[in-house]
């Protein structure tokens, strides 16, 4: 073995249940599970039946987790299906329409069986056996570094609390939402016996730490992994990753009746005027790349070893790009994770790759977002929406310090943590679905404004049915 590699995926989506179908809002749930979700957990089974061990760290947020064993969720993603299913004799390509028809009957079984009560039991199947390692988040994904200490640190235990009772075991580590990092940090992690989480590389890199060591924060004993960008970003990104390759499955191009049914082709050919999709040539794709992949990895592990004794690698990716935007993604995952330990690379997990501490790091703010800094979730585009939550902050520390035996403290703490999720900030910053975001950030701070002023002025008001997380306990803040 030449070195490690360990791969991180990172699955998330906002809270969408219950607020807008289409074109924003459950259909993305309903989306993600179909094309993303199913065939990577049915990915990992095989692998895991072929006896793939330690293969993956698999970041579930709470609230995702707390929608892919939702009852109403996992409904509507089967009637979504059954939709795609009926809409497949549509399509004017009996070939289109065979590979459509079939796709939409495999997922419809997967979760009318082996997903019936949920993804939880999946995957804490594979968990259990030490095929992956599951991270754990606070629990609606707020941008960290600009929370106020006692509003992270209740999101984060809520987070873990939830992951506990779902998967059965505390989790080892975390995602960081967006990868933010702020100094201090880690000293929260630690008291809520976090012992390791990712950041993005140039946050490692700017204070002359490389991420091909992992290293321990602060004067803390949490451990931070770096992602590794020039392995990463051969699959990443938007120029020159696998996905926009010319026989991939083309995402952006839709017919009107919401197949994709063409290719890449070239980037200079549009629409309609792209080739018709070929699964043959996806296919041949799908094993050139997966072999380029590993060269990739296993040339950088060679590179590095001349710096330290057993190197680590560690690329991170959106679960939902494999299968979602990158069609072939899955496929080319189960070759990737069956070649890499033929090239004489020791594919790991990131409790796994723990040994690899080389020292401390006293990291800088940074993020995985534009500029690696915090522009995306606080920059002009997005002050009032800071603001506001500053605001909200404030006035919950408040009714927790002077009303915290009110019942409606659960949810109080409900609409603040949905209010806070860095979903909103992103999609507004980014232009993506910018109005929807702006909805429920104004949504969510009405909701908690109604419960706020109830409790202050101690009047009735109805409680709300959302409730993502069962076990919140609003006695943590």
């Amino acid at each position: 073995m030449i070195g490690r590699f360990a791969l991180v995926l990172h699955s998330h989506l906002p809270w969408l249940r219950g607020h807008g179908r289409w074109p924003v809002g459950e259909e993305w749930l309903n989306q993600a599970i179909a094309s993303s979700y199913v065939p990577v957990v049915d990915t990992l089974r095989r692998l895991a039946d072929a006896g793939g061990r330690s293969l993956v760290t698999v970041g579930v947020t709470p609230v995702l987790a707390a929608q892919l064993d939702d009852p109403y969720c996992l409904d509507g993603t089967r009637s979504w299906i059954a939709d795609w299913l009926w809409r497949t004799q549509e399509l004017d390509d009996p070939v289109a329409s065979r590979r459509e028809a079939a796709a939409a009957q495999d997922t419809l079984a997967a979760l009318e069986g082996r997903y019936r009560a949920g993804f939880s039991p999946a995957l804490r199947d594979l968990a259990d056996a030490g095929v992956i390692e599951l991270l754990s988040g606070p629990a609606s994904h707020p941008f960290q570094p600009l929370l106020d200490e006692r509003a992270a640190a209740f999101a984060l235990r809520t987070g873990l609390d939830e992951h506990t009772i779902r998967f059965g075991a505390p989790a080892a580590g975390i995602w960081a939402p967006e990868c933010g990092y702020r100094p201090g940090l880690e000293d929260l992690y630690q008291r809520v016996g976090i012992g390791h989480f990712l950041m993005d590389g140039p946050t490692m890199l700017h204070v002359g730490r490389p991420t091909h060591s992992a290293w321990t924060v602060g004067d803390s004993d949490v451990i931070a992994f770096g992602r590794d960008l020039e392995v990463t970003y051969r699959v990443w990104s938007p120029r020159k990753g696998y996905p926009g390759h010319h026989e991939y499955r083309d995402f952006h191009v839709v017919d009107a009746n919401g197949f994709r049914t063409r290719r890449v082709t070239s980037a200079h050919v549009h629409g309609e005027d792209k080739a018709p999709y070929d699964e043959a040539l996806a296919a041949a794709a799908v094993r050139r790349d997966a072999l380029d992949f590993v060269e990739v990895v296993r040339t950088r592990l060679l590179e590095l070893s001349a710096q330290r004794p057993d190197p680590l690698v560690v690329a991170a990716y959106d679960t939902e790009l494999f299968g979602h935007w990158w069609h072939e993604g899955p496929a080319w995952l189960e070759q990737v994770l069956t070649l890499l330990p033929q090239a004489g690379i020791e594919v790991t997990t990131l409790t796994g790759a723990r040994t690899a501490v080389a020292g401390r790091i006293g990291p800088e703010p940074g993020s995985w977002g534009t500029g690696k800094d915090f522009r995306v979730w606080a920059g002009p585009q997005v002050a009032d929406m800071v603001d506001d939550n500053e605001d909200l902050v404030r006035r919950w520390l408040k009714l927790a310090d002077t009303a915290a035996r009110d019942p409606r403290q659960v949810d109080l703490a409900t609409q603040a943590l949905l209010a806070l999720s860095s979903d909103w900030a992103f999609m507004v910053s980014k232009d993506s679905a910018a109005g929807y975001a702006r909805e429920r950030h104004d949504g969510h701070h009405h909701a908690f404004e109604r419960l706020a002023h109830a409790i202050e002025t101690d009047r009735q008001v109805d409680a709300l049915p959302e409730r993502p997380f069962p076990h919140l306990d609003p006695r943590l803040l």
